[in-house]
């Protein structure tokens, strides 16, 4: 079973801002609240073919990927897991919403494999409500700056 979650918000800021904080990886445990820590492998500035490790927590278990980012632009980012329990894509967009605010949405599509094709279904359900608190996080980490 595939998983496939799309959320979104609107943020009080503008699409460079948003963009520029949601795109560095080092401020990912800041407003993900199942991101415990964050390695370059490759070094820094984030740019196409970038890799980065992860520590997160989810579903009460500890998890190890690695992400290679494959599309950086102003108005999306896309990455994809180069080592991880399975297989999985992100997608950042950012779009402007009214005059100075950016509508953000993160996508996380993939296809479980082994133990976690058990969990798929509770899967999407979780992530979907991890996500709309991840976004809730950055969006109040951003209007507060």
């Amino acid at each position: 079973m595939a998983v496939d979650v799309t959320t979104s918000t609107v943020i009080d800021r503008p699409v460079e801002d948003v963009a520029a904080y949601a795109a560095d990886p080092s401020n990912a445990p800041t407003w993900y609240a199942n991101i415990e820590s964050v390695a370059w492998i490759t070094p820094p500035p984030l740019q196409v073919g970038s890799k980065v490790a992860f520590v997160a927590r989810f579903l009460r278990r500890r998890l190890e990927y690695t992400y290679e980012f494959i599309e950086l632009t102003g108005e999306r980012l896309v990455m994809r897991t180069a080592q991880g329990p399975f297989p999985m894509e992100t997608t950042y967009t950012w779009a402007p919403e009214g005059d100075h605010a950016t509508r953000m949405t993160l996508r996380n599509q993939g296809e479980p494999a082994g133990f976690s094709t058990v969990v798929a279904p509770f899967m999407s359900a979780a992530m979907r409500r991890a996500n709309r608190k991840d976004l809730a996080n950055l969006k109040s980490t951003l209007e507060a700056s």
